[in-house]
């Protein structure tokens, strides 16, 4: 549809993503379409294994077909990242050199604020096998290191690039497709009423109330129950329609019997 490739081309936008010597097209793919999903546009490949275009990939891509057709091969790392002001490189070893490390959300904060300040930024991902060289890493700005398990801290290439691309789209939530609820209307204090008069009398007539000196009290625990949780109209009339259809189907009892004792 017309707006939703609108909206599409809007959102992809924000860090290149560059992956350094993929091996499976299929990851490839699955890469675009957690990008596509975040609002992420821009892929780089160092040296895919399988070469480019690759079939797998945009199979695997979902329709990601926007991330997938803007693609650009680039023979290593350094040309991939000639062009970035900023680049982050993705890591779940210690490294030893100076270079500040970032958890993704503290990383995906400064990625936002250096995009809105007009500068190129990139985030490297390594190799599905063994990641990044520390020559590669070393062409980067900072390290991000994801909170992992620590004795199975090893990501899936296409599961790095998704919590990246997702801590992005979280810096920007009023652009996101946000998650919309039923439309319902709270009650009033008239539509409580309505349901205690409502429930006074039949259970009065069903011999709920014991001793008529205990129905105050137990009509304000009651009371208290349905008030507390903040009723919509429509739950209200959920509720009055289920005792409506007890009370045709139940049998009275007489006035004294002891019932919800």
């Amino acid at each position: 549809m017309a707006g939703t490739d609108k909206q599409r081309e809007m959102l992809a936008d924000g860090p290149a993503i560059v992956l350094v010597e993929p091996q499976l097209g299929e990851n490839i793919g699955m890469v675009a379409r957690a990008m596509a999903n975040f609002g992420l546009g821009e892929l780089r490949l160092v040296n895919p294994r399988d070469g480019w275009p690759n079939e797998k990939a945009r199979a695997a891509a979902s329709r990601a077909d926007h991330v997938i057709d803007a693609v650009k091969v680039y023979d290593d790392p350094a040309e991939a990242v000639a062009d970035l002001n900023f680049v982050q490189a993705t890591t779940a070893r210690p490294r030893d050199n100076f270079k500040p490390v970032r958890g993704p959300v503290e990383a995906a904060a400064d990625l936002r604020a250096r995009h809105k300040d007009g500068q190129k930024t990139g985030i490297l991902f390594g190799r599905e096998r063994w990641g990044l060289t520390n020559e590669e890493v070393a062409m980067a700005d900072e390290i991000v290191t994801f909170p992992v398990n620590p004795a199975f801290a090893s990501l899936n290439i296409a599961q790095a690039v998704l919590l990246m691309s997702y801590e992005w789209m979280k810096t920007a939530p009023q652009a996101a497709v946000q998650p919309v609820g039923p439309q319902q209307t709270p009650a009033t204090r008239e539509h409580l009423n309505s349901l205690m008069a409502y429930l006074d009398r039949v259970l009065s007539e069903r011999g709920y109330f014991r001793t008529e000196d205990k129905k105050p009290k137990m009509m304000d625990n009651l009371r208290a129950l349905f008030t507390r949780p903040g009723f919509t109209v429509e739950e209200l009339a959920v509720l009055r329609g289920v005792l409506t259809s007890l009370e045709k189907f139940t049998p009275k009892k007489p006035k004294g019997s002891g019932e919800g004792r």
